[in-house]
């Protein structure tokens, strides 16, 4: 069934016209191949054939129109039904003209029931319209009567599609600034999925709660929510990489930089390539993040591909810091503000002015054997009314801190560096050499849990035919994975 689908899509795209009315007949009969399709995995209790569902619609967004959506609710629905009505209210009545209905297709199905899975999948199909239409008004209605629906079915093959539906009902609400209204209800059906056991519905409530309460710089009870809620082995690669961005976004808030590092980086590793856009927000806080653990990051993470232009800011101020020029600094953050603001990493950058001095004291230590404090206050830039006990206290608690290897002289105001001894006679290489280790070793153990088995294979030998058959299920299986990652970001 689904290889037919596969085949009639390919042959849909190339045969379409390039008039616009032609066009409606073939995007229509799509939506009622990806129907059956809907229908025969309700009925079958296939989950994997309405994902596939969901697939093919995301790929056909861009050649909705109203017209061929009124005629896909005449062909799915019942005609005159509440679903029917209220689902029709939502589309704009400008395009009736160009309507292609065929009465008889519509007057036969009329007498057929439909299963919910079909009418969820109309709500799902509208929404995703009005979205892209920008016709926020129309989304949040049709979004509420959506989950409203929702609430009163239990089947776990309406799981994937209702995942779905609680991304756009969130998103339909963000895109009109109106998202601390929703937050008791994600709770609510945060709580309803879980009494369910549905674990993919838990993870995307899960990321939209902590989006929500981050939308409004809530890190602390974000914290609190994520802490208390249960965990599982991920079943969506997306939501699992949202996760962890929001995870490194509330321990870099925190002061636990390590952790934020690694959780940022992982997002940026695990996210598709198609992802551009989440991958740039990504490494922005990564940069960030490194910098503020005293860390400068390579130039190879500011020149990839599609990402120049955006991180640009964060390269002149990663230069700022690893230079240790306050007053560089000082001109960065002034002249990307806006980019700084809009990105929401103001209030880090300010964190940022002790990582510029302190860089800036190593360099004057490593260049100096000795130096007064007057000239370390003239080489900081500092701009205080006491410069000279500034530097004194800045020096004193940098050589506290184990930043630099000096001594201070209050008798005379000077800071007297020790000679730099051999770096490898320290514990530092072995730190390095551990830290990648622990690296390799992760990700060797996420690959072997990622590892999927078929039951029983240490058992039964199999035959020739049964191996072409599984191994064809694993090329399609990855076809449906790479586009899922390209199509879901």
């Amino acid at each position: 069934m689904t290889q037919d689908v596969e085949m009639k899509e390919q042959q849909v795209v190339a045969a379409a016209p390039s008039n616009s009315t032609s066009s409606a007949t073939p995007v229509l009969q799509h939506l009622k191949e990806i129907a059956a399709l809907i229908e025969t995995g309700a009925y079958a209790r296939e989950v994997r054939r309405i994902l596939r569902a969901v697939r093919l619609t995301i790929a056909l967004r861009r050649k909705l129109k109203a017209s061929v959506i009124s005629s896909f609710l005449g062909f799915a629905l019942a005609p005159g039904s509440e679903a029917h009505s209220r689902l029709t209210s939502y589309l704009p009545k400008d395009d009736q003209s160009d309507m292609e209905v065929d009465t008889a297709a519509s007057a036969t199905q009329a007498t057929v029931k439909h299963s919910s899975e079909l009418e969820i999948y109309c709500y799902l199909l509208v929404l995703i319209f009005l979205i892209d239409q920008k016709k926020y008004t129309e989304a949040k209605a049709c979004s509420s009567a959506s989950i409203a629906r929702l609430k009163n079915l239990n089947r776990r093959t309406i799981d994937v599609l209702a995942s779905r539906l609680y991304f756009y009902y969130s998103l339909s609400y963000e895109l009109t600034d109106d998202l601390a209204e929703i937050r008791g209800n994600l709770l609510a059906l945060h709580r309803v999925a879980t009494l369910r056991h549905d674990e993919l519905g838990q993870e995307t409530l899960l990321n939209l709660l902590l989006r929500n309460y981050l939308h409004y710089n809530l890190y602390d009870q974000a914290e609190k929510l994520r802490s208390k809620a249960p965990r599982f082995e991920a079943h969506s690669n997306q939501q699992f990489c949202r996760y962890l961005f929001y995870l490194g976004k509330i321990r870099t808030i925190q002061l636990e930089y390590t952790d934020a590092k690694e959780s940022l980086l992982q997002a940026a590793r695990k996210a598709p390539v198609a992802a551009l856009g989440f991958r740039v927000q990504c490494n922005k806080w990564a940069v960030i993040v490194r910098l503020l653990l005293g860390e400068i990051p390579e130039r190879t993470v500011f020149m990839q591909k599609g990402m120049e232009k955006a991180l640009r800011p964060y390269f002149e101020l990663t230069n700022a810091v690893r230079i240790g020029d306050l007053e560089l600094f000082k001109t960065v953050a002034e002249k990307f503000s806006t980019t700084f603001s809009s990105d929401r990493t103001n209030n880090l950058i300010v964190r940022l002015r002790h990582n510029v001095i302190r860089t800036g004291l190593r360099n004057i230590s490593i260049s100096y054997s000795r130096i007064s404090l007057a000239d370390v206050a003239k080489k900081l830039r500092l701009d205080s009314p006491n410069p000279v006990a500034d530097a004194e206290s800045i020096v004193s608690k940098a050589i506290r801190d184990g930043a630099i290897d000096a001594t201070l002289d209050h008798a005379n105001g000077w800071m007297v560096s020790k000679e730099t001894g051999d770096i490898y006679s320290t514990n530092e290489p072995q730190q390095a050499f551990n830290s990648r280790i622990a690296f390799c070793l992760n990700m060797h153990n996420e690959a072997v849990r990622a590892l999927r088995f078929p039951p029983n294979s240490h058992k039964e030998k199999e035959s020739a035919e049964k191996r072409r058959e599984r191994q064809q299920q694993e090329q399609e299986l990855a076809k449906h994975i790479a586009e899922e990652d390209e199509d879901d970001f």
